[in-house]
């Protein structure tokens, strides 16, 4: 057989394979336009992406750079934990630990999460208390440079979100409620007002709260130690 006659199967074949292959993109682009047209989105077929590909630190030794319009929160970046005190009015006083974390992703916010939980006199645990998830954002002006003003936003499993406005001076950080909202099922906040401050490298704060018809009236306090970042 002379090598012309020996290639014309292999030709066949692979014109075959060709002609195969444009009808399977053919069919996958009939297929995918008849999706298209029926409504139905690539995303609902679409495989496991994986795990989120972003870190958020609050060490700032390790991750994203901090972004520039942070600068002036970056002693608060860190997970703090401490003992604190609470009273209202309304209920008896009591004693909590905290744990807070502010962290970053290399974008001009900050993500603030708190955990607390009800202790003795002596520290030991006796239930979990107050959760907050939320967010501290420095106001920039037009040139993108961070101003000494702060927005901050609060949200409670209790049914409330806060928002408040505030001032970044050195250390210390003075914000006070713009907006107050809540569920037809949460109980009755009106405004609050929050202190926070690094004292000898420790994290002070102290939290009013006008709530169920009192007015804007001490509620918490509390000295957190960094014990990350």
């Amino acid at each position: 057989m002379s090598p012309a006659a020996a290639a014309e199967p292999a030709d066949a074949a692979g014109s075959a394979d060709v002609a195969g292959s444009a009808d399977v993109a053919g069919s996958a682009d009939v297929a995918g336009s008849a999706d298209a047209a029926a409504g139905r989105p690539p995303w609902l077929d679409a495989p496991d992406p994986g795990p989120y590909p972003y870190e958020e630190t609050h060490d700032l030794r390790s991750g994203p750079d901090l972004h520039p319009a942070l600068l002036g929160l970056l002693p608060f970046v860190g997970v703090w934990r401490g003992r604190g005190g609470g009273e209202y009015p309304t209920i008896e006083p009591f004693e909590y630990a905290q744990e807070i974390r502010i962290s970053h992703d290399g974008r001009p916010f900050l993500a603030y999460e708190s955990r607390a939980w009800l202790v003795t006199p002596y520290g030991e645990p006796i239930r979990p208390g107050g959760r907050e998830f939320g967010w501290w954002r420095p106001v920039v002006d037009g040139d993108g440079k961070a101003t000494d003003e702060i927005e901050a936003l609060y949200c409670t499993p209790t049914g409330i979100v806060e928002l408040h406005l505030g001032k970044i001076t050195g250390v210390r950080v003075e914000m006070s409620t713009d907006a107050v909202l809540r569920t037809s099922t949460a109980k009755e906040v009106s405004a609050g007002h929050r202190l926070y401050g690094i004292v000898d490298r420790a994290l002070l704060y102290a939290q009013d709260m006008a709530a169920v018809g009192q007015p804007l009236t001490p509620h918490l306090a509390a000295k957190l130690r960094r014990v990350a970042g």
